[in-house]
C-alpha cells in the first residue's frame, strides 16, 4: 500500500498544482506529501515537478509519468474501494459540489432521509456558484448547470430550468405591468451578468406558438447571483428574469408577482454530474438513485417549467 500512497500524493499534487492544496484534499502535511512524492521520485529515477517557491510545474517526465498511471490508479481505487463495500453498508466522505443558494433551499432539505438512510456516509458538499471540476476536484458528484462534459464525466438530467420575468407588488403599485415584451423597455431591470463571461445575459424570451423575442430593459441593477436578483425583485428595486428554482418560492407565497406569463426564456438543464468510472463507489451510487428520486418525488423537474 505504500506505493499507492506515493502515487496518491503525486496525483493529487499534479492536479492541485501545489503540495498545499494536495495535502488538504488527502488529509495530511504539506510536508508529508512532499516526502512522498520526493520519495517516488527517488524510487523512479526521474525528477516530475520543478519547484519553486510560488509554482509546482510537471516536468515533461513527469506529465508523461501522470497520462501513464492516472487512469489505472483511478480504477485501482475504484476496486478497492468497490470490494471494501461489497459486504457492508455504503460508507465514506461523498465529496458533492452545488450552487449556494439551490443547494441551501433544495438539496440541503433532502439531506435528512439520505443521512438515515445511509449512517455511515459522510456528506462534504462544496457550495460555489462556479461550475465545478469534477475531476480536477477531486468531487464525487455536483449538481447545477453549464459544466462542461470533459472525458469521463457523464450528466443524468434532473429537469429542464425554465425563467419568468418577475417583479413585487410594491414594484407593480407604480409601474403598469407590460402586456408584450417589447414593454419591458419602460422598466427598470434587474441583470444578471454571466460569471464565467462577464457579460450580461440578454433576455430571450419564448412562447408556446415558438416564438422568440430579445427584450430589452433599462438596466438599474447588475448581479452576478440570481438569488440576490431576486431578493432585489422583491424589494422592488425591478423586474427580473429568474430562474424558477429561484422564484417559484416567492411566487407562490405571493411577494412575486410573474409578468408575461405567456413568456419564458430556456436556462437549460439541471443535472447530476459525477465521474464516469468502471467501479463507481457504492456512497455515489445510492446518492445518484437517492437524488434522483427524491426530484421524482417532489416534482421538482414540473416546478422548474414555466409553460
Amino acid at each position: 500500500m505504500e506505493a499507492l500512497n506515493l502515487l496518491e500524493s503525486f496525483i493529487q499534487s499534479a492536479h492541485a498544482g501545489s503540495f498545499s492544496e494536495a495535502a488538504r484534499r488527502l488529509g495530511l502535511t504539506p510536508a508529508a506529501v512532499s516526502k512522498n512524492v520526493a520519495r517516488l521520485e527517488s524510487q523512479l529515477g526521474l525528477r516530475l515537478f520543478q519547484r519553486s517557491t510560488r509554482s509546482l510545474t510537471l516536468t515533461e517526465g513527469g506529465r508523461q509519468f501522470l497520462q501513464s498511471v492516472g487512469e489505472p490508479f483511478a480504477d485501482l481505487q475504484d476496486a478497492i474501494a468497490h470490494a471494501a463495500q461489497q459486504d457492508g453498508e455504503p460508507s465514506g466522505t461523498l465529496r458533492v459540489s452545488v450552487a449556494v443558494a439551490f443547494g441551501r433551499d433544495y438539496l440541503v432539505p433532502m439531506l435528512g432521509g439520505f443521512l438515515q438512510r445511509y449512517p455511515a456516509i459522510v456528506p462534504d458538499w462544496q457550495f460555489d456558484n462556479r461550475p465545478a471540476d469534477l475531476i480536477q476536484g477531486g468531487f464525487d458528484a455536483a449538481i447545477g448547470g453549464g459544466i462542461e462534459l470533459t472525458q469521463g464525466v457523464i450528466a443524468r438530467q434532473l429537469a429542464q430550468v425554465h425563467g419568468v420575468v418577475a417583479a413585487a407588488p410594491a414594484y407593480l403599485s407604480t409601474h403598469a405591468a407590460p402586456s408584450h415584451p417589447a414593454e419591458l423597455a419602460q422598466h427598470d431591470g434587474i441583470v444578471r451578468r454571466s460569471g464565467s463571461t462577464g457579460r450580461l445575459r440578454a433576455w430571450v424570451l419564448h412562447d408556446r406558438a415558438g416564438r422568440q423575442v430579445q427584450a430589452e430593459c433599462r438596466t438599474r441593477l447588475v448581479f452576478d447571483d440570481p438569488d440576490a436578483m431576486a431578493h432585489a425583485a422583491m424589494l422592488g428595486y425591478g423586474v427580473a428574469l429568474l430562474p424558477l428554482p429561484h422564484a417559484a418560492r416567492w411566487l407562490q407565497e405571493g411577494r412575486l408577482v410573474r409578468l408575461l406569463p405567456g413568456w419564458y426564456t430556456d436556462f437549460g438543464p439541471l443535472s447530476l454530474y459525477y465521474p464516469h468510472k468502471k467501479l463507481l463507489p457504492r456512497s455515489t451510487q445510492v446518492f445518484i438513485e437517492y437524488i434522483v428520486q427524491a426530484f421524482r418525488e417532489q416534482r421538482l423537474a414540473a416546478r422548474f417549467d414555466a409553460r
